[in-house]
């Protein structure tokens, strides 16, 4: 794998690294405070690319690798997650299982669409009683005719107030995973009613819903992969298929905003160790400070190598589910860790919103539970080394 960037890479980086400069960085803590962003900055992010990332052009999308879509979620990640997660929710988890997974209606019904933030996606997948064994869902869909008539709720939904189209899961067979099925639903479908979920401790600026399911009849042609009574692969049952190969790849987003957030910290400790002084001197003279942001650096620079690598994996279609969730698993934790650290640095002035420390570790601790715990992850890990399967 060559580790240099090309020319087209760096320029998407810096130009991303420039709007959300002046367009983020200012407004994350008010943001924050009133739990919600802007949502004016969707069009300008919209238009510099950040929801086009990999999906073809064919579909209003901007195309191009991997690559620089992981350098996009970093700059994310580094300017406000919260931003991070509505991107790579509409553009990775729903954007991209269409594209593997539908039909070619529903490619040119939703991708120009979602490529350009005309429309926001959001993934139905955890519900209250059900988060890391998602293969025993409770909502269901029943066959109605030439329609499914599904009911249930879904828990913890990024963009689920703000979406225009809900991807969501579904038993349409029997118990486990393969009675699952995918769906594509517009929220304005009667009987689908979205309630936002406040008070988090962080990732505050996105919307987080809890989505309700009641009688909600959508046609069969609403089946992410086409109708139940199509042969082949795309049928009715493959609803955990198409979860898990979107989580392969939303686990490299998270991780890669996971990278952001480290860089975030490290620069922002550099930046006040060298300017605080104690003693007569700048505290980054201390050598147990200088200890602290050498950890931030090798931790921003491992995760990043770890999520380059899931990045090479895609862009040339190799498997890539176990060094996602070796990605995640390391980029996330090491989150936490450079949040903390962050905050030893900054002394007490990183207990308080006058500085974004707080917001940095309030931020990173969802990341080691969404998408896979940092235990799932290992869980996988173990798998692929022992051959033994302790999900059984």
């Amino acid at each position: 794998m060559d580790l240099s960037l090309t020319a087209e890479q760096e320029a998407f980086r810096d130009a991303a690294r420039a709007f959300l400069e002046k367009e983020a960085v200012p407004h994350r803590q008010e943001w924050d405070d009133r739990e919600s962003i802007d949502l004016g900055i969707i069009p300008g992010m919209a238009e510099l690319g950040f929801f086009g990332l990999t999906i073809p052009e064919e579909y209003g999308g901007l195309g191009g690798d991997y690559v620089t879509y992981v350098l996009g979620m970093e700059e994310l990640g580094r300017a406000d997650s919260a931003l991070r997660g509505i991107v790579s929710v509409s553009n990775g988890l729903v954007g991209k299982s269409i594209l593997g997974w539908g039909t070619e209606e529903q490619k040119r019904e939703w991708l120009p669409r979602i490529a350009t933030a005309e429309v926001l996606g959001c993934f139905g997948l955890t519900e209250p009683g059900v988060g890391s064994d998602a293969g025993n869902l409770r909502t269901r869909a029943v066959r109605d005719g030439d329609d499914y008539v599904i009911d249930g709720q879904k828990l913890f939904i990024t963009n689920g107030t703000w979406a225009q189209v809900a991807l969501i899961f579904a038993r349409t067979g029997g118990e486990g995973p393969r009675g699952i099925s995918a769906f594509l639903v517009p929220t304005d479908t009667p009987g689908f009613t979205a309630r936002e979920v406040t008070g988090k401790l962080g990732l505050r600026g996105q919307a987080t819903a809890e989505l309700f399911l009641d009688g909600v009849r959508v046609p069969a042609s609403a089946m992410l992969g086409g109708p139940a009574d199509q042969d082949g692969p795309n049928g009715e049952g493959q609803g955990f298929k198409v979860a898990m190969s979107s989580l392969d790849k939303g686990r490299v987003s998270v991780a890669a905003g996971c990278v952001g957030l480290v860089q975030a910290c490290l620069e922002t400790s550099v930046a006040y160790a060298t300017s605080r002084t104690q003693f007569d001197r700048p505290i980054a003279a201390f050598q147990l400070v200088q200890d602290m942001i050498a950890d931030l650096s090798l931790d921003a620079d491992a995760a990043r190598l770890l999520v380059w690598r899931c990045a090479d994996l895609l862009d040339r279609g190799e498997p890539v589910g176990l060094a996602a969730s070796k990605a995640k698993l390391y980029a996330s934790e090491a989150a936490v860790r450079a949040a903390n650290l962050c905050i030893q640095v900054h002394g007490g002035s990183g207990y308080v919103s006058d500085y974004p420390a707080a917001k940095f570790l309030r931020d990173a601790r969802v990341m080691t539970l969404y998408e896979g715990t940092s235990q799932i992850q290992k869980l996988i890990i173990g798998r692929a080394e022992t051959g033994i399967n302790a999900f059984t």
